[in-house]
């Protein structure tokens, strides 16, 4: 009996044995199995939304040093001495005002010391900063990484895109190159160098976190705001400095940050490097910028002026009024119609449309596309300059001082004054109609006692007075509001 038990117990183990040998098996075999088809997996297995990603970008992967090595030599730190007028002693208090007079409200002169960064873009010394860090400046200072400083001269500037070039003297100067910034993707890899908080010589990295941002920050009268917009860090300081991609190459100049303190929390922007190299060329090449219009009012179509109007589309910029003769009038453009190319290259915005634009000089013939009653159209343009012809404005007379944007007065205005002629001040940003006090609305009747009618009259009358030899360069203006209000101004054209 005990032996037929230990037979049944031998039995019933071998029976184990064989079933946890054959268990085994199977594990390591479909271990194995599960590997070799991990393996030979294919892109054509992978859903759709994978199936063209490269893992070529990440954080791990990413050398940032050679781009930093080609640039930090190449940017520099420009200090700015500038003259504001500040008001003296207790101006405004009526005690003081009654024993000294209203001259007590007189301003003086006040020197105020500010610092930005600049970008070396030639080996001769050419180099871009953002207008705002030099505006008004009476002495400029350079130093380069190296510590060497010299003074800069101001090539020229532009406040509608807030890019000026600076030159000094010296040769054999470490540059950056410019890139595309076209070629700028989404989610790319950039580096911003600059000197935050005269920290000189400071790389952060960030990401592109948009292109054609508008950001409503520039206070000028034909602004062209198509930003970069990436969250590489940039604080005080860095405005004029390099936007890099990982090459090495200038595909913006940092400009401004979102912020509620006026430090960096997470956002900045950026001209791109297409709208700085048309800016620099015009400078070097003419003297001043070159600026084509179309001659249209625009606007980016939202929900409600797509339910309003019945747009089927809110990529474009939709044209709200056509200015008469313009190039936009002589090619064919309508009001209603809505912009959705310019020679090419989409554009889904308001930004995008004066960037593309923007590039452009007055004559240069382009092709636009539009989209009227949900139908496209292509038309031929030739762009025009403010002033409503095709010729290249001349550096001696440079419009855009005024900061200012002109149209012919309308007739109902001249009818209740009794004139014929006059020009409506649209308008009006960062320049000398602005420091003078001349609001929109103004209307120009005459300057240094000749009668304007168009924005040409004006022009001409500040060439002339700048062909004076007499060193008082002043455009005395005699006009009203619509209210009736007459009032005078004195525009200095010395500096």
């Amino acid at each position: 009996m005990r032996m037929r038990r230990n037979k049944i117990f031998q039995v019933i183990g071998l029976v184990l044995l064989v079933v946890m040998v054959t268990m085994a098996t199977n594990y390591v075999m479909n271990r194995n199995n599960a590997r070799q088809n991990q393996s030979d997996f294919s892109f054509d297995q992978i859903p759709a939304s994978y199936a063209n990603f490269k893992n070529v970008s990440r954080a791990g992967d990413t050398d940032f040093t050679v781009a930093a090595e080609l640039t930090v030599n190449a940017v520099v730190h420009v200090k700015v001495k500038s003259e504001v007028m500040q008001s003296r002693g207790f101006s405004g208090d009526p005690f003081f005002e009654y024993f000294f007079g209203p001259q007590f409200r007189q301003q003086q002169p006040q020197i105020r010391e500010g610092a930005g960064s600049g970008v070396i873009i030639s080996n001769d010394g050419y180099i871009v900063t953002n207008n705002h860090v030099i505006d008004n400046s009476k002495e400029i200072e350079v130093v380069l990484n190296d510590k060497r400083s010299f003074t800069a001269k101001v090539v020229g500037s532009d406040p509608n895109t807030d890019i000026a070039l600076l030159k000094i003297e010296e040769k054999d100067l470490p540059f950056v190159i410019f890139g595309n910034s076209d070629s700028l993707k989404v989610g790319e890899w950039v580096l911003a160098v600059g000197n935050p908080f005269n920290l000189t010589s400071t790389v952060t990295a960030g990401i592109v976190s948009a292109k054609a941002r508008n950001i409503n920050i520039l206070n000028a009268a034909m602004k062209i705001e198509s930003f970069i917009q990436t969250d590489a860090a940039v604080n005080p300081g860095n405005s004029g400095g390099a936007l890099v991609n990982t090459r090495g190459e200038l595909v913006g100049i940092n400009t401004a940050i979102a912020s509620q303190t006026g430090s960096f929390t997470g956002y900045s922007f950026a001209v791109p490097s297409s709208i700085v190299q048309k800016v620099v060329s015009d400078i070097r090449q003419y003297g001043v910028v070159q600026r084509a219009v179309l001659g249209v009012e625009i606007r980016d179509i939202n929900g409600e002026l797509a339910k309003e109007k019945n747009i089927k589309t809110f990529d474009g910029a939709y044209v709200a009024n056509v200015v008469e003769s313009s190039a936009a009038d002589k090619a064919g453009v309508k009001a209603g119609d809505i912009i959705t190319n310019v020679n090419g290259v989409a554009v889904k915005s308001v930004a995008q449309l004066q960037e593309q634009v923007g590039r452009y000089r007055p004559g240069d013939k382009i092709f636009i596309e539009i989209l009227r009653d949900n139908k496209k159209q292509k038309l031929n343009v030739e762009l025009k300059n403010r002033q409503g012809n095709t010729e290249l404005v001349s550096s001696d007379v440079n419009i855009d001082l005024l900061g200012a944007t002109f149209k012919e007065a309308d007739n109902k205005i001249k009818e209740k004054f009794g004139v014929d002629y006059g020009v409506e001040v649209k308008s009006v940003g960062k320049g000398k109609f602005s420091n003078a006090g001349i609001k929109n609305g103004y209307i120009i009747l005459k300057i240094n006692n000749i009668k304007m009618s168009n924005e040409k009259d004006i022009e001409t009358a500040m060439k002339a007075v700048m062909d004076n030899a007499d060193q008082n360069k002043v455009l005395w203006i005699t006009g009203f509001y619509p209210n009736g209000k007459t009032a005078y101004y004195a525009i200095d054209l010395n500096n």
